[in-house]
């Protein structure tokens, strides 16, 4: 009992589509990740040691929105190749914590890799 968001098999008409949702999810998770070191490592310190709130101002809101958009790659990617709600959910809490982003990215690459190569190899299931 996986409790993905579907059981369905993948079929290998799906895999352009999903290597299209990877890289999609793959680009977002950079995209926040950085934005995310950006405001731990140089926003917050700038503002509450030195009271400079410039940067978390300039990169605050657009890692806000942009983590809504790695919200909505990861769920198309999940849905695509059946993620439990569980790993989604993981994913998306990676993107509030500095540097995990960069390690769900890196599980959630090799996994879906793997499972492309799986239906390759394995057309007919």
């Amino acid at each position: 009992m996986s409790m993905s968001l579907d059981d369905s098999p993948i079929e290998v008409g799906e895999l352009p589509g999903i290597r299209g949702a990877l890289l999609r999810y793959r680009i977002m998770a950079w995209i926040v990740g950085i934005l995310l070191m950006v405001l731990v490592v140089i926003g917050m310190p700038l503002k509450y040691v030195w009271d400079n709130d410039a940067v978390v101002t300039a990169v605050g809101v657009p890692h806000g929105w942009l983590y809504m958009v790695l919200l909505i790659t990861a769920y198309d990617l999940g849905r695509r190749v059946k993620w439990p709600w569980l790993r989604l959910i993981l994913i998306a809490l990676a993107g509030t914590v500095p540097f995990l982003s960069f390690v769900a990215e890196h599980y959630a690459t090799k996994d879906v890799r793997a499972r492309m190569a799986a239906i390759a190899q394995h057309p007919e299931n």
